[in-house]
């Protein structure tokens, strides 16, 4: 056995060995201030599995941390790329995994925390994406089309693409397309999974279902207050209309505004609904994963 296939061995036995926290649930469940406070009681950093959170100046409308709110604890994953950058999930697992590995060199606990449960199974429990190229003739062709008809397509090549694709992500929507008609395989069965690379404790952030929605329209007004409105007119004026920005849930209703196809009043509440519909969808997902534990404290963790 050489030296070097040795050390590879021992650096994955050792990650696998390691304790990772994760934090999941729906939007507006408390996943943030929930982390940052455990955080603080096991010497942790937080590792953000939200992709939305990857690109600078999506602030308001994602319900970004702010560095006042972060308390001083480290947080990885967030303002990284530009919004043009078409951020992936393969990309989010390679330097995902780099920051776990760092992080527990350091002899501290990483915590990942976040909604986007393809981002946090690909990284936690190796879900393999398929190795599928663009197909930009495909994707010209889909581009012009509406998003009720793209997520009619998607459905009729996979019906159970609702429980993870959102109808109003075009980019989604359109890259599943390219992967069902290259594999024709569902979605489920074209994302593989491998070996589990680390010692994942789970746990779940949730409401009853009335109080997730109020507090989903508490925060939703909240935002506009914040100056979520105005945040969109400069997100708009510099980078224009780019899909990351008008397929994001927060920001295409506030466009739509803008553009004087509803009234606020008529956004602020397509906003909560879109949310609400968005939850729903994160917990239809992680509640596939029997091994997380719904809402537990975090002293119960240092036993």
């Amino acid at each position: 056995m050489s030296l070097c296939y040795y050390l590879h061995i021992m650096k994955q036995n050792t990650l696998k060995n390691s304790r990772v926290i994760a934090i999941v649930g729906a939007t507006a469940s408390g996943k943030t201030s929930y982390s940052i406070e455990l955080a603080k009681k096991i010497n942790g950093e937080i590792i953000s599995a939200d992709s939305r959170l990857v690109y600078r100046g999506f602030d308001i409308g994602t319900a970004k941390p702010y560095i006042e709110e972060r308390c001083d604890i480290p947080h990885h994953m967030i303002d990284i790329v530009e919004p043009e950058f078409e951020y992936s999930a393969g990309l989010y697992k390679t330097q995902a995994e780099i920051i776990i590995e760092d992080i527990i060199k350091r002899e501290k606990t990483p915590i990942v925390v976040g909604g986007t449960g393809l981002y946090i199974d690909i990284l936690l429990k190796n879900f393999t994406l398929p190795k599928v190229e663009p197909d930009k003739i495909l994707r010209s062709k889909l581009s012009k089309l509406k998003n009720e008809e793209l997520y009619n397509i998607l459905l009729n090549l996979d019906n159970n693409a609702s429980d993870v694709i959102d109808k109003n992500d075009r980019k989604k929507i359109i890259r599943s397309i390219e992967i069902l008609k290259a594999t024709n395989q569902s979605l489920k069965e074209a994302r593989g999974i491998g070996e589990k690379p680390y010692e994942v404790e789970w746990i779940g952030k949730n409401f009853e279902r009335k109080t997730l929605y109020e507090r989903i329209d508490k925060r939703t007004e909240q935002m506009i207050e914040n100056g979520l409105i105005e945040e969109t007119k400069n997100l708009l004026k510099k980078h224009g209309r780019i899909p990351n920005l008008t397929d994001t849930i927060g920001y295409c209703e506030i466009i739509k505004y803008l553009d004087g196809d509803i009234t606020l009043n008529d956004a602020v509440n397509l906003l909560k609904q879109n949310t609400r519909r968005y939850a729903k969808r994160q917990l239809t997902w992680f509640r596939k994963n029997p091994e997380i534990k719904w809402d537990i404290y975090p002293s119960k963790l240092e036993k």
